[in-house]
């Protein structure tokens, strides 16, 4: 669970709740990027999870992810929502390909 802005968000089922991280902003070569260019990030810092999906057989599928891991996401996996002026993504577990070490 996650307070932000005096609210609570806590995921649900096999939902996770993944803050993206900021992309570079300046290329090594000194390159700004602007705004429109950039790409969506894929990488992210999970805060929270839920407590786990359930299969067709009705028993718990364990999470795989663990608050404060890094993890690397599906470019177009998740669900962007806004709370307090920041902006989170609740991702389902099966969208999560990797994590960072």
């Amino acid at each position: 669970m996650v307070k932000n802005d005096g609210k609570n968000i806590k995921p649900l089922f096999d939902y996770v709740l993944v803050k993206p991280l900021k992309q570079e902003e300046v290329l090594p070569s000194g390159i700004v990027i602007p705004d429109t260019a950039k790409e969506k990030p894929q990488i992210g810092e999970v805060m929270a999870v839920g407590p786990g999906g359930l299969n067709d057989d009705g028993k718990t599928i364990p999470m795989m992810v663990k608050k404060g891991q890094k993890v690397i996401y599906k470019k177009w996996g998740g669900n962007e929502i806004k709370v307090g002026g920041e902006e989170w993504l609740l991702i389902e577990q099966k969208d999560i390909m990797a994590t960072l070490d």
